[in-house]
């Protein structure tokens, strides 16, 4: 069945209809377009165009052919040219001739958008539990182990003690961005593009905000030449999702890295780890590192598409039949990807005893000792200096900071008094740092549980 073809003497070409299909990719979106087409019934029902009897038995219809597509071989062996020309003809199944009255006055092009919208709508919503599903398991592993120290890095190399909640809620940071993004990604989705016809508007006059209410939009379109042309709020979606992806993909990266022999601060469950097909002893972490692989695939999504619109006219062109299999593996990847990351993070056993003794063999108090040296007086650039001798002495004799006594830091520089000695402990130095944000134990304190509110928060904004 098609929705067009007066026009034409001949059908097309089994080469072309087999190359334009799009019924194994879009048919994703039949929930979506059985949802849309109930409201646009409803619509015409208000233009005088069906009778009640003939909006309520479409309506029934088009709600047979939701509960019949839940079955994952409702599409197997069809040859509709796509989701849309599908639905329709199951339509005319159900109710013969009155089928046809359900176009009148829409366009497939603001179907395809209305459909798309509605879709991305649902998978936002998704995205925001997943994303709560992962904070939820990032806040769990930060109060199992709720004092331990661990070396904060630049450049791959210790630089300054840290608490490991503090480390925990940086990620903690990125994530929420990402649902505040996503907060902003569905607002822009969520306007309502029926009525705009093919690109000039409908010549019907609907009540468009009607329209939006029944499907609960926020708002309707401004401009429809705009809609037949727009894809925006697709990009939106899939720059948050890849952005999503980073995180996660330097989220891997650090565990993968921490979990290794070489750092052997963590160790990964075997739920979430697999071996060698030739190597007894090993315990690798592939779901970390199918993540962090996932990540240039989601990218390569909103690469597609954004590629895909730069070159195009106003307004519609069927180059955009190209943007659905990006959405869709976007949504796929990024969701399993948050959901492996939350199951991973609960498999985690921290070995407390391993970062600590990083951070007391290391020089991480550094800077907590030249800016000791600087509240007492001492311009900071030259307590940078003395710290810094202390250090290459240090390296040059072999000693830890522990190693050194009070008397001897005496001895080395008459600006280090003893009171100093205690900043060789990674911990006092970080009694400093409670300012909001920092990584003092008050700060973080108050930092879990305004992380634990938010989360709250978020919870509740994605029911």
């Amino acid at each position: 069945m098609k929705l067009w073809g007066g026009r034409f003497e001949a059908g097309p070409s089994e080469v072309f209809e087999t190359f334009s299909g799009s019924l194994h990719f879009d048919g994703k979106l039949i929930f979506a377009d059985v949802e849309g087409s109930q409201a646009f019934a409803r619509a015409l029902r208000a233009q005088g165009i069906l009778t009640d009897e003939e909006c309520q038995k479409l309506i029934d219809a088009f709600r047979e052919i939701g509960e019949e597509a839940k079955d994952p071989n409702y599409l197997a062996g069809a040859n509709d040219e796509d989701v849309h020309t599908f639905v329709i003809r199951k339509l005319g199944e159900k109710v013969g001739g009155l089928s046809a009255k359900i176009h009148t006055g829409r366009s497939r092009n603001e179907q395809v958008s209305l459909d798309v919208r509605l879709y991305l709508r649902a998978a936002v919503d998704t995205l925001f539990g997943d994303i709560a599903g992962l904070l939820e398991a990032l806040l769990a592993l930060a109060e199992k182990y709720p004092e331990v120290v661990v070396p904060g890095y630049t450049h791959l190399r210790r630089a300054q003690a840290v608490l490991w909640q503090h480390y925990l809620l940086a990620y903690f940071e990125m994530f929420s961005r990402d649902a505040e993004r996503l907060t902003q990604t569905r607002a822009r989705i969520n306007t309502l593009p029926l009525g705009s016809g093919a690109l000039a508007g409908s010549g019907f006059p609907f009540d468009r905000e009607a329209m939006a209410r029944d499907l609960n939009f926020a708002a309707i379109t401004r401009n429809s030449l705009d809609v037949s042309g727009d894809r925006d709020f697709a990009l939106d979606f899939l720059y948050s999702c890849s952005t999503v992806m980073l995180h996660l993909s330097r989220l891997a990266e650090d565990w993968i890295l921490y979990s290794s022999e070489e750092f052997n601060w963590m160790a990964l469950g075997d739920g979430v780890t697999s071996g060698s097909s030739l190597m007894p002893q090993k315990k690798n972490p592939d779901s970390l590192e199918l993540i962090r692989g996932k990540c240039g695939r989601v990218w390569g999504d909103l690469s597609a598409l954004f590629v895909t619109m730069k070159g195009l006219p106003m307004t519609y062109n069927r180059d955009m039949q190209e943007d659905k299999e990006p959405l869709f593996d976007a949504f796929y990847q990024t969701s399993g990807s948050l959901r492996m990351a939350a199951v991973v993070a609960s498999s985690i056993t921290l070995k407390p005893e391993i970062p600590i003794e990083a951070a007391e063999e290391s020089w991480v108090v550094a800077t907590d000792l030249a800016e000791e040296l600087a509240r007492g007086g001492v311009p900071f650039h030259r307590a940078h200096q003395i710290v810094g001798k202390l250090v290459l002495e240090s390296t040059k004799q072999g000693k830890k900071p522990s190693d050194w006594t009070a008397r001897e830091l005496a001895a080395f520089a008459p600006e280090f008094t003893g009171k100093m000695a205690r900043l060789l402990q990674p911990k006092e130095g970080m009694k400093s740092r409670n300012l909001p944000g920092g990584t003092g134990p008050e700060a973080v304190r108050e930092a879990m549980g305004e992380a634990r509110r938010r989360l709250e928060d978020l919870r509740r904004h994605s029911r």
